[in-house]
């Protein structure tokens, strides 16, 4: 084992936290997009109709699911890296040169994301085939179809999936070592938010071609013959939307912070918590991208179920199939996103540890510590679900329009207030947990 792999192994002993986030991230990732690659897999030897559902459920399902995996995972491994600076800067003080601080990083990412891809991997094998079992049960596939996925598809989503970790790996690390080192380590505690140009422009396009499915929606497909065009356009809205939105989270959280600040009040938690989200916007904008995709997609997808509920009969099997598609892409989804909202707020606090302890130090109390994360959490939950929602009218008005119900749906509002509160609730329990773990430990 050369000396770099040993102090790879050795540096993440200490950083128990973020590298069980990002196992995590992997892991997951790897099993929901390998999962859906089998199905596309075993459309090969399948007859028709069923090749053709079993296509649009791995590739067109998985693919959209895939976009948002994907995203979160290059989220997390960039908090994780960044949230290193200090210790980057301290590592080129001494004498290291900035190829070998990325080498570092690369091998400690490589050796998480390879361990836990591998893991991925061999759970989607299992929860592929359990998958397509599901699918047959309900009918949308014959039972003479048989499940026909080998290695390649599991593997193929690992691939993509150590990809992805690497590329963010590599831009996290050359950010985190740009600059002479006595400035990393006085910068690392402050604002490292800058907005890179390439990362505006991946935001503008998918936000620009979300808005345009949606105009295509009510001056074209609105008036097709086939009562699902204008779902084939308006359904990917919210989630391209939502992505773009979380692609922008660190300039959108301090632009947000501002009105929100205003509105905190006086009191001692409430003035730092709204200090911290802006001050702290690099980091805790890996919290408010899951947030904003989360309230997107669910949103935007279970208004859309409604919606062709009430403008359609149901019971054919198109719209049974529809009907499970989207429950299917609504349940994926909002599991994964839940997971990296815990996620994201566990490896997030966990860096914060030295932090609350200062505080605890100069006089804060337990309670006022807890108060203040959770009070920026709430922050984040508020700006995230307002984000969310305005990402979810790109699908809901549109295809509220094509189905003759006007910009306001007919039907189905509670739906907005229940997810909302649901998402609300999530972010705040997972503030909760996670400052409770890390409070023990400064205690």
């Amino acid at each position: 084992m050369s000396a770099m792999n040993a102090l790879a192994l050795r540096s993440l002993r200490h950083r128990p936290r973020a590298a069980v986030a990002t196992f995590l991230a992997v892991l997951l990732g790897t099993l929901l997009i390998g999962s859906f690659a089998t199905l596309a897999e075993s459309a090969g030897g399948a007859p028709a109709p069923d090749d053709g559902t079993l296509i649009i459920l791995g590739a067109v399902v998985g693919g959209w699911g895939a976009l948002i995996v994907l995203f979160s995972v290059a989220s997390t491994v960039g908090i994780t890296t960044t949230q290193r600076a200090t210790e980057i800067g301290l590592l080129r003080t001494i004498g290291a040169t900035p190829r070998q601080a990325r080498r570092l990083i690369a091998r400690e990412t490589g050796a998480i994301a390879l361990s836990a891809a591998v893991v991925g991997a061999l759970a989607a094998s299992v929860a592929g085939r359990l998958l397509f079992e599901l699918i047959r049960s309900g009918g949308l596939v014959a039972d003479r179809t048989e499940y026909d996925a080998g290695p390649v598809s599991v593997a193929g989503a690992a691939l993509l999936v150590l990809a992805v970790s690497a590329v963010a790996a590599t831009v996290a690390a050359r950010r985190a070592t740009r600059g002479p080192a006595g400035v990393l380590v006085r910068e690392s505690a402050g604002d490292q938010g800058r907005m890179r140009w390439w990362r505006v422009t991946i935001a503008l396009v998918l936000i620009g071609y979300g808005l345009a499915m949606a105009v295509i929606t009510v001056a074209v497909t609105a008036d097709a013959d086939d009562p699902y065009a204008a779902m084939s356009t308006s359904g990917s809205s919210s989630i391209l939307v939502g992505v773009g939105l979380a692609v922008l989270a660190p300039v959108l959280l301090r632009w947000g912070a501002g009105p929100v600040r205003l509105l905190a009040g006086s009191s001692a938690t409430a003035h730092l918590a709204s200090y911290n989200t802006g001050r702290r916007a690099h980091l805790l904008a890996g919290v408010l991208a899951p947030v904003v995709v989360l309230t997107s997609a669910a949103a935007g997808t279970l208004l859309l179920v409604d919606i062709d509920r009430r403008s359609l009969p149901a019971g054919t099997p198109d719209s049974d199939t529809i009907t499970l598609l989207n429950n299917v892409v609504v349940g994926m989804v909002s599991l994964f996103a839940a997971i990296m909202v815990v996620n994201a707020f566990v490896a997030t606090v966990a860096h914060r540890r030295e932090e609350l302890h200062r505080l605890r130090l100069l006089g804060a109390t337990p309670r006022q510590v807890r108060g203040s994360v959770v009070a920026e959490a709430g922050i984040v939950a508020a700006i995230g679900v307002a984000l969310g929602l305005v990402a979810a009218a790109t699908t809901v008005v549109p295809f509220a329009v094509a189905r003759d119900e006007g910009v306001v749906p007919d039907g189905g509002l509670w739906l907005v207030p229940a997810v909302a509160a649901a998402i609300v609730a999530l972010t705040l329990g997972a503030a909760r947990g996670a400052v409770r773990s890390a409070a023990r430990g400064t205690a």
